[in-house]
């Protein structure tokens, strides 16, 4: 998975798509944190309490995400410093993140610990299909994005 890119320094397409993935994490996060939680109201992290828990859970998923962010944006800069980011490996790491963060808060955090629900008073089903079909969609073109950057770096000699 390491190539001599021009200009020196060597690919590092593991490290380019863990840097990535985390980046990807943090932003589906953060989409979720600020889209549902806060622009639209319809639940937060942790629903099975008081509102002042709930808030107390969005803050601390909030908290988070940013340190997520801020640590994949190291790795990242780092990658770009030494010259070894990968591009096609960084892309797929983000996809594979973004969407398997949204799939798991969709099966994991929504139906099987019952965390919260994507919103409520309403039929769940349609909610329940788009919000895991897109993680789905988001995880399996992050998964192509990968084998296609594997592929590639073994024809050219990298990998």
């Amino acid at each position: 998975m390491t190539d001599s890119p021009p200009g020196g320094g060597r690919r590092d397409g593991r490290r380019s798509a863990v840097a990535c993935g985390l980046i990807g994490v943090a932003v589906m996060a953060a989409v979720d944190e600020i889209v549902f939680h806060q622009v639209l109201g319809w639940h937060h992290f942790y629903d099975r309490s008081t509102p002042a828990v709930g808030l107390l859970s969005d803050g601390l998923l909030h908290t988070a995400e940013l340190l997520a962010l801020v640590a994949g944006f190291f790795l990242y800069a780092d990658l770009r410093r030494r010259r070894a980011l990968s591009p096609g490996h960084a892309w797929a790491g983000f996809l594979v993140g973004a969407g398997g963060f949204q799939l798991f808060d969709g099966v994991v955090d929504h139906k099987l610990l019952r965390l919260h629900q994507i919103r409520y008073g309403v039929d769940l089903t349609p909610y329940d299909w788009a919000w895991n079909a897109f993680g789905a969609m988001v995880l399996l073109a992050g998964c192509g994005l990968a084998v296609r950057a594997r592929r590639r770096a073994r024809r050219d000699g990298r990998g």
